[in-house]
């Protein structure tokens, strides 16, 4: 049957405006025009899917008639073939030889890396000292996925060049995805910087790990995992290693800096939320730990609605074969778009969907939410690895700040929308609890 067509498309350039203006606002409301519908970028044409469902067979189970769509292609050349790149039994392969480093037998370690990179940031604050919170977020999250990466001493060097350039390499690989292939080429500033950065963090990277295969030691971090790793025999070589390192510091320090932000202004705004989360945290009587995680779940309450209102605006897929989506046919090499965002925000599944409400997340409104209605993660075989790593993280986070501080916004929390709803200029006052 013929695809419904979203509104307010232009000649030649097609929806881009509208999407560049009103970002999820535009696609937050496309589910009043059908459950898949066509969008034009530009030239490109894209089907966006707004059912739950059809969203759970894209990811899971016709997964494998899809591989990465457009605007991953762009990311290739800087992140190589690396998990969130890479298709196929390659994908596959890489899959099962990463699982280990994310085992919940590791996670304690990784914990006690979290919690005391959390006490040291907290207490690094001043009584009454004004904080840029996304900022002290994004600090936390490169010392954490860094030391959890390497924790020799040769990878400390690793770690400092991380914290010198990967918001470089991510912020300037947003504008290459984004921008026509001519402009990467161009000598601009920003090209200049990325090539550099990249060339930076390649280097000293490589040196670890040729260092490490001098050793030979596990020394409990994920680098051991990935050199130690192997499948029918065979592990992994530098390059590909160095990929994957690469994509586990743009995938895991970015995203999960934005959400603790977010979470720790929504906690700061809401006194009722930070009420209950003050007196969960409290009642452990002492610093959280991976084995206090089953005593703080509104913590994990508020991590979920973090989750859901503030994810990533869109990612895209592309068909390998025919496919069947509910009534519609597409054919093989179109590019199809999932947003959680819009799924997050989709009033069938979830009521006022615009109020943050950790309260929503009981255990009966769970198992009745359809599934493909919550993927910030994404769903089936190409689900991000580290999502027990990132909730964890975030939940020990605001549990080690909440036992010292409140975090009181000293104005509205103002919004950069790009790939997601980044914070700009979260202000927050730290005032002492006791």
């Amino acid at each position: 049957m013929p695809v419904p067509v979203a509104p307010r498309r232009w000649p030649l350039l097609g929806h881009t405006p509208a999407m560049l203006a009103r970002r999820a606002g535009f696609t937050d409301a496309l589910y009043e025009h059908g459950d898949v519908v066509r969008l034009d970028l530009g030239p490109l044409r894209a089907y966006f899917v707004t059912d739950p469902a059809l969203t759970h067979e894209v990811l899971v189970t016709q997964g494998a008639k899809f591989r990465k769509g457009a605007m991953f292609d762009k990311f290739q050349p800087y992140l190589g073939t690396g998990l969130l790149l890479s298709n196929g039994e390659h994908h596959l392969r890489q899959r099962r030889m990463m699982q280990p480093a994310f085992h919940r037998d590791r996670m304690d370690a990784y914990a006690t890396t979290m919690v005391r990179a959390a006490t040291a940031m907290a207490e690094s604050w001043q009584p009454g000292e004004v904080r840029t919170i996304e900022n002290d977020m994004q600090e936390l999250a490169v010392t954490i996925v860094g030391e959890a990466l390497f924790s020799t001493e040769m990878g400390q060097r690793a770690v400092a060049e991380v914290r010198r350039s990967i918001f470089t390499v991510i912020q300037q690989g947003m504008v290459r995805a984004l921008s026509p292939s001519f402009v990467e080429k161009l000598p601009l500033p920003g090209n200049r910087e990325f090539d550099a950065a990249i060339a930076r963090m390649k280097a000293v990277v490589l040196q670890v790990i040729e260092s490490w295969r001098a050793d030979g030691t596990d020394h409990g971090d994920v680098l051991s995992m990935l050199l130690l790793a192997q499948d029918g025999g065979i592990g992994m070589s530098d390059q590909q290693t160095y990929d994957e390192v690469l994509t586990l510091l743009t995938a895991g320090i970015e995203t999960t800096a934005i959400a603790l932000a977010w979470a720790l202004y929504e906690v700061g705004r809401n006194p009722e939320i930070e009420r209950r989360l003050h007196e969960e945290v409290d009642a452990l009587g002492g610093p959280a730990t991976f084995a206090d995680l089953p005593r703080l779940p509104y913590a994990a309450q508020i991590v979920q609605e973090t989750l859901r209102h503030y994810p990533i605006w869109f990612v895209m897929r592309r068909t390998l074969v025919p496919v069947d989506l509910g009534p519609v046919t597409l054919p093989a090499g179109a590019e199809v778009i999932v947003s959680p965002h819009a799924l997050h925000h989709d009033p069938r599944s979830y009521p006022a969907p615009a109020r943050f409400d950790p309260s929503r997340w009981t255990p009966s409104f769970t198992a009745d939410l359809p599934r493909g209605a919550f993927v910030p993660f994404g769903g089936g075989n190409r689900q991000c690895l580290g999502n027990t790593f990132a909730q964890t993280e975030i939940v020990l986070t605001l549990a080690t700040v909440a036992a010292r501080w409140r975090l009181v916004p000293t104005r509205p929390a103002r919004v950069k929308f790009t790939s997601a709803p980044y914070p700009d200029g979260l202000l927050m006052k730290a005032v002492p609890r006791n």
